[in-house]
């Protein structure tokens, strides 16, 4: 009896010792696996870390790169508006050259034309002797037909026009136009008729300058006219309208001063872009 006893208390000891070790090796175990799971964590927030920071980088120079391209293409922009002034006052310049040499003209011929009003109808001669005068010589009745050369007409009504006088200038173009239909300054003076009426009339500059489209759509006016169409819509409050002439420019005419233009246009942030 006494045996059995202490045996069983002996198997009672053996096996407490038993349970203890076995706790202090799982916990051992989870305290190494905890250590491990931490490292790891650590390493993947490093990493996290790294791609953020690589994110960041990317956004900043993409960034940069649409300011530096944004800046280019407002100095392409600027470029092309300071050639479109300088073939203004190209232009400037020709018909000063022209009304010099008019004035040069005259005064060799002194019965030529006055340059006061170039475009006007010489003043009528009597038809008979006034009583008690002398009769006049009679002179020989002036030629049928244009007096004045298609260069003369054209920079004669752009000095008009530049002067202030756009219903001169209007009545010289279509002089040209009547007299000279197939002359190459025919789609010039076409676009100009359409100019002058730019400030007063929108719908008569409208007519005017589709009717450069129609006539003479291989000529350097076909894409300022559009230009100017879309221009005319967008002041109207027409975006949709303005949109469709940029459009037409760029897709007409790619390689023109004027499609620069009209990609501005449809990239800026006004309404007019797709």
């Amino acid at each position: 009896m006494t045996r059995s006893v202490l045996f069983l208390a002996a198997s009672v000891a053996l096996s407490g010792c038993a349970l203890k070790g076995d706790v202090r090796r799982v916990e051992a175990q989870v305290q190494q696996l905890t250590a491990e799971s931490a490292r790891a964590d650590s390493t993947r927030v490093a990493q996290l870390e790294h791609v953020i920071a690589l994110l960041d980088s990317l956004v900043f120079e993409q960034r940069r790169i649409a300011t530096a391209y944004g800046d280019m293409r407002s100095d392409m922009t600027e470029v092309q508006r300071q050639l479109l002034q300088i073939q203004e006052l190209a232009g400037q310049s020709q018909a000063r050259l022209s009304e010099l040499r008019s004035q040069i003209q005259m005064r060799q011929d002194p019965l030529a034309q006055s340059p006061a009003d170039p475009l006007s109808p010489p003043p009528a001669q009597p038809t008979g002797p006034t009583r008690g005068a002398a009769p006049a010589q009679q002179r020989p009745p002036a030629p049928s037909g244009p007096t004045l050369s298609a260069q003369e007409l054209y920079d004669l009504s752009l000095q008009q026009l530049r002067r202030g006088s756009p219903e001169t200038a209007r009545a010289g173009f279509r002089k040209l136009l009547q007299d000279y239909p197939n002359n190459a300054l025919a789609a010039d003076a076409q676009f100009l008729i359409g100019e002058s009426w730019d400030q007063t009339n929108a719908d008569s500059a409208k007519a005017e300058y589709e009717l450069v489209v129609q006539k003479y759509p291989d000529s350097r006016r076909a894409p300022a006219a559009l230009y100017k169409l879309g221009l005319n819509a967008e002041r109207r409050g027409d975006l949709e309208g303005a949109r469709l002439y940029y459009l037409r420019v760029v897709s007409g005419y790619p390689r023109s001063d004027e499609a620069e233009l009209a990609r501005a246009k449809l990239n800026s942030p006004d309404g007019t872009e797709p």
